[in-house]
């Protein structure tokens, strides 16, 4: 059955989306939950549990494979009181149901489920025909997780290094596997060979005769080539691949992989125009490893999605991505940290987030994953963070260990946002030979790196009024640069009716198209490339910042044609798009005449 909705509700931290199924799903709205903190998923299971009267017994560190049992327990949970909501729904008692009133509305005006049931009720349908039509044509939303492959720490017990499959993606994978769940697992951070092959292990995750798969994968991407690679590699073991989630590579929250200069447009124009290669190579190699595996061959025709997300703030946009590239599905995520119906944000954290402007949204350096990180200024862990080092004590007690990830001092790992960590690395650059202003800079390197897997689920705490005392209360997020134009706190039929066009929920008026924006943030990724790299400039180097404002350039040409060419679209904002693109050209320009005089 189609998806209800035109748009989905991404991953946000690690505590923003943990709950969000149980507030939208009844909706019909997809939401995703992250996998990284199985602890923080065992408070909430008992929250949950206790919420619904449910016994509850704690899985606690001393049991066999906790981490994979705490998210099965916690999932199956989710599954059976979402299931409870939607169909509480749709056993309507009247049809003046708020309920189901609210469920219809949401749904964008093209919905034929709208069209239906509003001619359904002009028409005066006896109310048990309108159940029975509820029961059949209402779709509840998916309740998808995400895993971070690269967030795979090996695990000890008395010391001795656990097998493989107890490290952290590992059991997150089995955790959900094993629960009762019929949704889809989005990998993300990039391709862990070890971790895919591993899930060949499990049943759910292959097609039956019909096609049908209960445990779909989704690839979050930003670029056609490493979704050709890993669609290979995992159809290979047998696996396919049903979504390709592109994101935009600055666009977004959270950690930021940026491509080589290639922007989202000309991204979703290559998969647009290479989706049936892309759908033919993977089935092929899929069919042969399933004979090769004596398992079942489908024999309906496997399902394949292409869907978005990253920067999208009005439902131009929204519409003009479905349109244009024939998405599936949009991301909206930023926005929704000010829906509380939606998400989990503590009172502080989303007055911060109302009131942030451009200046006050950044990429740092502060995950110790070592990429890029949207960062809010003013977060209460960042606080937190300088009031250690004022104090001399740089780091945090690191009590997760979920990035414990480093092996320079020890072999088990410490995360480089850790006490332990930063006193040995600054005990070491101490020691060097150095000048005082090479020294700070190293210094600076190693302290701005923040504990974000405590700081991005302490809201969901704050929130459910649970104990901070082993954690701290200092909350970390991370919204993409589109939050600077949201600023009002918003319910969910507001979110939904911003989406669908029905109202405006932004209200200045010199925000800056999803396309042009990602532009402008990649011409000042480069300049900051160029500036990193100039006083040592090599010829790899300088094929790489040649590479790559190629590839700008070609990117704004694109659009350049595209805004032209489409005329339907974009018509009153036309004029100062092209100005727009014509002025980032002029940007990149200076920048690489800064280049070519090295």
């Amino acid at each position: 059955m189609k998806n209800a909705h035109s748009f989905h509700i991404p991953v946000m931290g690690i505590g923003f989306t943990i709950d969000s199924p149980l507030k939208v799903a009844q909706y019909g709205i997809d939401s995703v939950i992250s996998l990284v903190d199985d602890i923080l998923i065992e408070k909430m299971r008992k929250i949950y549990s206790e919420k619904f009267e449910i016994p509850y017994k704690e899985i606690t560190d001393k049991v066999e494979d906790f981490r994979a049992k705490r998210i099965t327990s916690y999932l199956n949970l989710l599954q059976e009181q979402t299931e409870e909501k939607f169909h509480q729904l749709k056993n309507i008692t009247s049809d003046k149901s708020k309920a189901l009133k609210e469920y219809i509305h949401m749904l964008p005006e093209y919905s034929s489920v709208k069209k239906e049931f509003l001619k359904l009720t002009d028409e005066g349908i006896d109310f048990s025909k309108l159940k029975d039509w509820a029961q059949k044509n209402l779709t509840m939303g998916s309740i998808d997780v995400n895993i971070m492959t690269k967030i795979d720490k090996g695990n000890y017990l008395d010391k001795e290094l656990l097998p493989i499959e107890y490290n952290d993606a590992h059991a997150a994978l089995r955790g959900y596997a094993n629960s009762n769940l019929a949704s889809s697992l989005v990998l993300s951070a990039g391709m862990n060979p070890r971790l895919y092959a591993y899930m060949s292990n499990f049943d759910d995750f292959f097609p039956n005769e019909n096609g049908y798969i209960k445990k779909k994968i989704i690839l979050k991407v930003s670029d056609y080539r490493s979704a050709l690679i890993q669609g290979k590699f995992l159809a290979k073991k047998g696996l396919w691949v049903s979504e390709y989630r592109i994101e935009s590579g600055l666009n977004c929250g959270g950690h930021a992989f940026a491509t080589d200069g290639f922007l989202l447009g000309p991204v979703l124009e290559e998969f647009k125009e290479n989706k049936e290669i892309l759908k033919s190579q993977t089935k092929d190699l899929l069919v042969e490893a399933l004979k090769e595996a004596n398992k079942v061959l489908p024999i309906n025709e496997l399902t394949l999605k292409i869907t978005s997300q990253g920067g999208v703030g009005t439902d131009e946009e929204h519409s003009f991505l479905l349109d244009h590239y024939k998405l599936d599905s949009i991301g909206w995520g930023s926005p929704f940290l000010l829906v509380p119906e939606a998400t989990s944000v503590d009172d502080k954290t989303m007055e911060l987030l109302s009131d942030s402007k451009e200046k006050d949204l950044y990429l740092s350096n502060s995950s110790p994953l070592g990429v890029p990180f949207n960062t809010l200024k003013g977060n209460t862990k960042d606080i937190h963070r300088q009031e250690l080092i004022d104090k001399g004590r740089p780091g945090t007690s690191c009590p997760n260990k979920f990035i414990a990830l480093n092996t320079e001092f020890k072999e088990s790992g410490l995360c480089t946002a850790s006490r332990e960590y930063q006193h040995l690395k600054l005990k070491e650059i101490n020691s060097l030979e150095i000048s005082s202003e090479e020294k700070e800079k190293q210094v600076n390197k190693v302290t701005e790196k923040s504990c974000i897997c405590v700081g991005l689920g302490v809201s969901t705490l704050i929130l459910n009024d649970i104990s901070t005392k082993k954690t701290g209360d200092g909350v970390s997020v991370c919204p993409g640069p589109n939050m600077a134009y949201f600023d009002k706190v918003m319910s969910l039929k507001n979110i939904t009716d911003h989406i669908y066009g029905r109202d405006n929920m932004i209200s200045r008026t010199d925000r800056p198209n999803v396309f042009v924006k990602e532009l402008s943030l990649y011409i000042t990724h480069f300049q900051e490339k160029v500036d990193e790299i100039k006083d040592v400039f090599d010829k790899k180097q300088l094929r790489y910042l040649s590479k790559f404002q190629d590839n700008l350039e070609a990117g704004i040409d694109y659009y350049t044609e595209l805004f032209l060419a489409k005329k339907e679209f974009f018509a009153e904002s036309k004029e100062t798009l092209l100005n727009a693109l014509q002025i980032e050209k002029s940007k990149l320009k200076l920048i690489s005449l800064e280049v070519e005089s090295v």
